[in-house]
């Protein structure tokens, strides 16, 4: 038995939501890692056996009798008298209940189950809807140490970690699916001093890692000793294991050896965040590459580094698709972006499609005059190659479209929304621009990508156009993208009123304008691919406004 000693194994794993036997074999990875390093328990995140989050999966009664299945299994190779196993799991009651759980594996059983009580309903969470809330926990026994197995938003109110301190926890470990966005390292941080000042115990946080749909869990694993300096920390957006020992000192427990990894800054994070999420929707989903338009612009520049970061220059295929706006400045801005990113580039001039259509058109349309119904046929008719590459090959369509063109519906349905997923989908454009910059002069370890310039300076300084007439600029349409930027923000994700924003110096008549096209967009947003949430309120899961909506602020 364990008295004053023992080596807990931190396990960062990337699990696939559904792959129920391919995250067990993750798990025993792990354990095998871990035995082979003496370990004595082994940590992993929230509902790793289901993957997180799984959403409806979870009122399908086949796939929790297959999760709770793949446990018991996991149950049965502890006998072995290597290291137990902390593993999430859904798990439903004799009553028919499911929950989701935290379970104690050792010596053949399982020991301990354990239900999550504060079921999150807010933001990309929707737990309550699938997931019964369980009662407040007691602690565990763990060879002789007696550890609390609060989950993940258990920590978020004193509740559930105030029970488990007076009903006699030693120390507090918990798994996590706590998804990233700008700062949420920090946020974590300051929730965990919060529980570990409360109850003056340790507080082990393993969180996911890996990319599911629009979410990007960070890893970013890491524990609190009872007087609040740091056990360890582990990297964010990499599978990570930790060993660490434990020692009970006194009346309570302090982590010896931990290791101490350096979290990137905010550039770094948004950019891995992107490449992580991106890289796993592609090769979760048994794409073979991806396929993308490179303009010349800013925004296909910056998508198609990052693909090359995720998945290597052999799995990414530009195409340039120029009409009679193309300027040859576009042309050989983005030649020398794939040059500089090693990656297959093709031309494809789309001037006898685009007449082809206008052709066929043309009785129909006799007698108006142009406008953009014309000049959205070229967008149109590039989004039609790029889905009939493929068709024919298979790579996923990577859209290119920032969060400022998709508020404001500057984006063409069928044309440039046409695609599986958007890297850049939640940044806005004066972030894409940090961004290009930023990694011009960086590139962190783990990325796929060339070091050096790989989105050519000209595409970064030129003035940004879609090029769909002659001599057009984004600004015809749209205010700067500093305005434009920072009333999108307020709108979005502060939810703040038009005097507001007009008190922070914008025109009343330019807001009014952004919020119509913010509101009048909706229809768009909901027919686009899905993309890596980066901001607080993303277009998803986090912002759910009516498509139909007449209400327009006049405060």
């Amino acid at each position: 038995m364990i008295s004053d000693r023992f080596r807990l194994a931190v396990a960062q794993l990337n699990p696939t939501v559904g792959d129920v036997a391919g995250n067990a074999g993750l798990i025993r990875e792990a354990r095998r890692e871990a035995a082979a390093q003496d370990a004595d328990l082994v940590l992993t995140s929230e509902l790793v056996l289901a993957g997180y989050l799984p959403e409806d999966l979870v009122l399908k009664p086949a796939f929790v009798t297959a999760c709770m299945d793949a446990a018991r299994a996991l149950a049965l190779e502890t006998a072995d008298g290597g290291p137990g196993l902390i593993v999430g799991s859904p798990w439903r009651s004799e009553e028919g209940k499911t929950y989701n759980a935290v379970l104690l594996l050792d010596q053949g059983e399982v020991k301990a189950v354990r239900f999550k009580y504060d079921l999150p309903n807010y933001s990309v969470f929707d737990e309550k809807r699938v997931f019964a809330a369980g009662p407040l926990p007691g602690p565990v026994d763990f060879r002789g140490v007696r550890i609390g197995l609060p989950i993940c938003e258990d920590i978020w109110n004193d509740e559930v970690c105030e029970c488990l301190e007076e009903t006699g926890a030693e120390l507090l470990l918990v798994p996590n699916g706590s998804p990233y966005w700008e700062n949420r390292a920090e946020e974590r941080l300051q929730v965990v001093v919060s529980r570990v000042v409360q109850t003056g115990l340790p507080l082990i946080y393993c969180n996911q890692l890996g990319g599911q749909d629009e979410l990007v869990f960070d890893g970013g694993s890491f524990a609190l000793h009872g007087d609040r300096s740091l056990a360890f920390q582990m990297p964010q957006f990499q599978p990570a294991m930790a060993i660490t020992d434990w020692t009970r000192t006194g009346d309570t427990w302090i982590c010896a050896n931990g290791p101490v990894a350096s979290l990137p800054d905010l550039n770094e994070a948004n950019w891995r965040a992107c490449v992580l999420g991106l890289g796993d929707y592609v090769i979760k989903n048994g794409f073979p590459g991806v396929v993308l338009g490179l303009s010349g612009g800013i925004d296909s520049a910056v998508c198609a580094a990052m693909a090359v970061d995720a998945l290597g220059a052999d799995k990414v295929h530009a195409i340039m698709l120029p009409y009679q706006y193309t300027s040859k400045e576009s042309i050989a801005d983005a030649d020398a972006c794939a040059s500089a990113l090693g990656i297959r580039y093709d031309t494809i001039p789309i001037a006898e499609p685009v007449a082809g259509f206008r052709n066929v058109l043309s009785d129909l349309f006799a007698g108006t005059d142009e406008d953009t119904t014309e000049e959205n046929l070229q967008s149109r008719t590039r989004g039609v190659i790029l889905m009939a590459v493929s068709n024919k090959f298979g790579w996923m369509v990577v859209t290119t479209g920032n969060k400022s063109e998709m508020s404001v519906g500057y984006a063409t349905l069928y044309g440039d929304m046409n695609g599986g997923y958007n890297p850049i989908k939640d940044l806005y454009k004066t972030q894409v621009y940090d961004l290009a910059a930023w990694r011009n002069t960086a590139r962190p370890d783990g990325l796929s990508g060339p070091a050096g310039e790989v989105i050519p300076a000209n595409i970064i300084t030129k003035v940004p156009s879609a090029e769909l007439r002659e001599n057009q600029t984004d600004q015809d349409s749209l205010p700067p993208y500093d305005d434009l930027d920072d009333i999108l923000e307020c709108l979005v994700e502060k939810e703040m009123s038009v005097g507001e924003i007009e008190r922070r110096g914008h025109e009343r008549a330019l807001i009014h304008r952004i919020e119509h096209l913010l509101y009048i967009a909706e229809y768009k947003r909901r027919q686009a691919p899905p993309g890596v949430k980066i901001t607080e309120r993303n277009f998803g899961k986090d912002r759910r406004y009516p498509i139909t909506n007449r209400f327009r602020d006049r405060s």
